[in-house]
């Protein structure tokens, strides 16, 4: 079908109807920034063409010159052939507004924690301005370490992430955001490569995924690094290790903020004695949870 579609579309709108009809037909899954067919076929189109993403509407009956039709074409087949996330096909995620590269070296960026620094932490942050250090724990690409350096504009960063692989890719989106100077990337396992450093904030999105969901992620998922999804049988492994030591790297008053993916029922089953504030994020309130040091073990 690409074959005769390189002949007989036209316009934009004979391009987008296609994908969806091929991306749906190919029985896709979708959830790395794009939660259907047709809004990741248009993602995909904007980026292709070099399109602004408010002015859809006055480019669909637009003709595509030959060359066009066939970048983007290619673009929609290998979405199709090789199952890989949106992102991966155009090295760029947005996350509350920001532009982060990514590659397969890290999961794509989806935290709820991007919101919560702009939005939820307010009451229990009584001035951004006094944060003065910051961890991300698991960092990932970088995005939560660089959301951290510019709400928090007088606090340095520290983001530990475990694959050498991942920082590079951090290293990458930190030097886009000229934060060479405030965000401080370490390889580390959890705590161990810090000395006596110690934060008013923690962050961390670590993997959560547990055994039984790691098995049937669909191939998209599969795709990202296995390092950052699963964390044991009930995807709280890494969680566990995380509530055990945050007590000492936490300054008096400080706070720690974990997501833990589907993980509620399970962590508060593990934790009963905890006194966890869960934060509200534009999908509930069972994703993320607070604790103050004062609270942790």
């Amino acid at each position: 079908m690409f074959n005769i579609a390189r002949h007989e579309l036209l316009t934009l709108r004979d391009c987008l109807r296609f994908a969806v009809s091929r991306f749906n037909e190919a029985g896709l899954y979708f959830g790395h920034g794009c939660d259907n067919a047709w809004d990741e076929a248009v993602y995909l189109a904007l980026f292709s063409l070099q399109l602004p993403s408010e002015r859809l509407e006055a480019f669909l009956d637009a003709r595509l010159l030959p060359a066009e039709r066939e970048t983007l074409l290619r673009l929609y087949q290998r979405r199709i052939a090789e199952r890989l996330p949106a992102a991966y096909l155009t090295h760029e995620a947005w996350l509350n507004g920001y532009r982060f590269y990514v590659d397969e070296r890290v999961i794509v960026p989806r935290s709820f924690i991007a919101e919560l620094l702009e939005e939820q932490l307010t009451p229990w942050v009584d001035a951004p301005d006094a944060m003065e250090a910051v961890l991300d724990l698991c960092t990932g690409s970088g995005c939560l370490a660089i959301l951290a350096a510019l709400n928090f504009p007088a606090a340095r960063i520290d983001a530990i992430d475990l694959s050498p692989e991942a920082l590079a890719v951090a290293r990458r989106n930190v030097a886009d955001y000229q934060l060479q100077d405030r965000v401080r990337l370490l390889e580390s396992d959890a705590f161990a490569a810090l000395q006596a450093e110690t934060y008013d904030l923690i962050l961390s999105n670590p993997p959560y995924v547990d055994a039984p969901s790691v098995a049937a992620l669909p191939p998209e998922y599969q795709k990202e690094p296995a390092l950052a999804l699963g964390s044991g049988a009930d995807g709280l492994d890494f969680t566990r290790r995380l509530l055990a030591a945050a007590k000492s790297r936490l300054r008096p008053d400080g706070l720690l903020v974990v997501e833990i993916g589907h993980n509620r029922a399970a962590l508060e089953a593990a934790y009963p004695q905890l006194p966890f504030t869960w934060l509200e994020t534009a999908a509930g309130n069972q994703y993320v949870f607070m604790l103050r040091r004062e609270d942790l073990p």
